[in-house]
């Protein structure tokens, strides 16, 4: 959009104008949200962040938007249960129903913080939450790579904000629909940002 109206800037500009404003955009934004939905699918995966290995762990509803995203240095009992503890706090509720892998420290975390939801950890069942890291390996190769747990964490946070409100899955709805909730998208941005 900036080129078309010749516009032109550098990408040190971009990361710093990010730096200052994405936090409170995404905030914004988090506020606005209607909820989500009553399923969540849950998945970590392995992420080097200066050369360590640390864990990437993400929940999405039945719909796709992003639930919640954490980086941890550990996949152990007492990490799942703090993603655990900071998803449901961010949900403001607990889900109906729970999918996830068969890793141990999901089971602990589901069975102290959230023992009436369904546990599902059939074999596929969790595609949904696994296809969801694909656009952030996408964004960590442009990057090259991540370089702090604590930028990489701010970067999460505000591309999951972003992507649920632009994310409209355009295959589920007629071309009028589309352009309606692509305009109330922009219209919620353009709140978030105070324009």
């Amino acid at each position: 959009m900036l080129a078309q109206r010749e516009i032109f800037v550098t990408h040190e500009s971009n990361r710093l104008w990010c730096n200052k404003f994405g936090l409170k955009y995404a905030a914004r934004l988090r506020q606005e949200h209607q909820g989500y939905g009553d399923t969540f699918f849950i998945d970590e995966v392995f992420i080097r962040i200066d050369g360590k290995q640390h864990y990437l762990w993400r929940a999405v509803d039945q719909d796709g938007e992003v639930v919640d995203v954490f980086l941890q240095e550990r996949r152990d009992a007492k990490a799942g249960k703090r993603f655990f503890r900071r998803m449901l706090k961010k949900n403001k509720g607990e889900p109906r129903k729970v999918v996830t892998d068969k890793l141990r420290s999901y089971g602990v975390a589901h069975h102290e913080l959230i023992p009436e939801a369904i546990h599902d950890t059939k074999k596929y069942a969790n595609n949904r939450a696994e296809l969801s890291h694909q656009p952030t390996r996408v964004q960590e190769r442009v990057m090259r790579r991540i370089k702090s747990l604590k930028q990489a964490q701010r970067f999460l946070d505000v591309h999951a904000a972003v992507y649920n409100l632009f994310n409209l899955g355009r295959h589920l709805v007629s071309a009028g629909a589309y352009r309606f909730f692509r305009l109330r998208s922009f219209a919620s941005w353009k709140n978030a940002a105070a324009v």
